[in-house]
């Protein structure tokens, strides 16, 4: 795309943006609701999930949270591994899920942080995003789910709800890798009307002004860019020159999941170059037409990491890894500053994992997703933005496989996960439609 078509498409008018988000133009009035919900639980660790009717439906305890019936549930590889494994589970019987996409049934009308109107209202068609797997009534796999105002976004008229509900998690993980980990300013990207309030989130800006008591205490390291070394408490980044992630800047990054591929994409809206790292024999046709700058067969890491230094010669600043600690290692071979531009730090984020040993000049990052759930300002921003990549065609969805018949079709789906069957696209649950 030109940069005049470019200008001239992120233009668009208020109205235009606010009328192709799924948003009711009139007051709808609340559906009845019936007396229990079907859900699915988790009963035992290492089994499958059970199908459980006359459950209670959840209640919003407050007036930034709202009642949603699904429609759509996006599958992750945590809702396999976690009851595999037995991690992120704080205690049985448990709801897991991650995302979705449904009919808003119950909203307040306004909010005790403002007098104006909720910005979501009965009736509208929503993503939600659970990332408070302690907080069940907002886990997925249900009937009916709770979602915070600020852990939701309207979803576009232009994008179907199965595309919607595969975008959640993964958008979530990419915003605070490149934004709080990398420390990238999308506020300054010229994505469409600034009166549309469609300026992306300055992040570390918006985490700076929070205090580190309202701040969950493991993530506060990250959000501040401190480091331990040598008893001194370090702040390396808090003052940060506009335009340190530059542009022309290399990012690469490894594997071929969803949230790799919106990274990607995201970290070429804010100037960086593009490497991925993937199994080209399947991936390659499709990560090509979406314009990675360079694409890498992962087939022989050592390879790999030759190809990507000789090609981004000194440049490379940026690595996230999306697939474990063996491959985070060899990104960090490739961030290895022992070329380029002297005193330079490179950066890694290790999505399931970091090196044992840092290299010379490598600074580690792990993604601090609790502050989406734990921070008002950091949800509503990252959503609030999602609106506007979708509404504008911004961000590219990924390709999905949907599944049908709700909840009953939830354990063959994953077991096709656990099998290796889905790779570079996301499966998707639909719903039956209500009669």
């Amino acid at each position: 795309m030109s940069r005049e078509r470019h200008d001239s498409k992120v233009r668009g008018s208020d109205e235009d943006l606010a009328n192709g988000l799924s948003k009711t133009s009139i007051s709808v009035p609340e559906p009845e609701l019936p007396s229990s919900q079907t859900i699915l639980l988790l009963k035992e660790v290492k089994t499958p999930y059970t199908l459980t009717p006359d459950y209670p439906i959840p209640v919003p305890a407050n007036d930034n949270e709202i009642l949603i019936r699904t429609q759509v549930i996006g599958l992750n590889p945590i809702d396999w591994k976690a009851p595999d494994y037995n991690f992120g589970i704080p205690s049985l019987p448990h709801i897991c899920g991650r995302d979705a996409v449904g009919i808003v049934v119950r909203a307040p009308k306004s909010t005790t942080t403002s007098n104006n109107p909720s910005r979501i209202k009965v009736g509208d068609t929503v993503i939600a995003t659970s990332t408070d797997y302690r907080n069940t009534s907002k886990s997925t796999f249900q009937s009916y789910i709770l979602a915070s105002l600020s852990n939701t976004a309207l979803l576009p008229a232009s994008i179907s709800p199965t595309t919607g509900a595969a975008l959640g998690v993964a958008y979530v993980a990419a915003v605070l890798a490149l934004g709080i980990c990398l420390g990238i300013d999308f506020s300054a990207l010229p994505l469409a009307s600034a009166a549309a309030n469609s300026a992306g989130p300055h992040l570390l800006e918006i985490v700076s002004k929070i205090p580190d008591e309202k701040l969950p205490a493991d993530v506060i390291a990250e959000c501040r860019r401190a480091q331990q070394e040598d008893g001194e408490r370090q702040f390396a980044y808090d003052a940060r020159k506009p335009g340190e992630a530059g542009m022309g800047d290399w990012i690469a990054v490894w594997g071929s999941s969803t949230t790799g591929f919106l990274i990607s994409q995201l970290a070429r809206l804010a100037g960086l170059r593009v490497a991925l790292v993937v199994d080209l024999h399947k991936h390659g046709a499709r990560l090509y037409s979406d314009g990675a700058d360079l694409l890498v067969d992962a087939h022989d890491p050592g390879r790999a990491v030759a190809v990507i230094r000789g090609v981004t010669q000194g440049r490379l600043r940026f690595g996230v890894d999306t697939v474990g600690k063996e491959t985070a290692e060899h990104l960090a071979d490739a961030l290895a500053n022992d070329e380029g531009e002297e005193g330079v730090e490179r950066h890694l984020v290790g999505l399931t994992g970091l090196p044992k040993e840092k290299r010379p000049g490598v600074v580690h990052h792990t993604v601090p997703i609790k502050l989406f759930h734990e921070v008002l300002e950091v949800g509503e921003g990252l959503m609030k933005w999602l609106e506007v990549l979708l509404a504008e065609q911004l961000l590219k969805p990924p390709e999905i496989e949907v599944v049908e018949g709700g909840l009953e079709s939830v354990n063959g789906a994953l077991d096709r996960m656990r099998r290796g069957e889905i790779s570079g696209k996301r499966m998707v649950v639909k719903f039956p439609e209500e009669s």
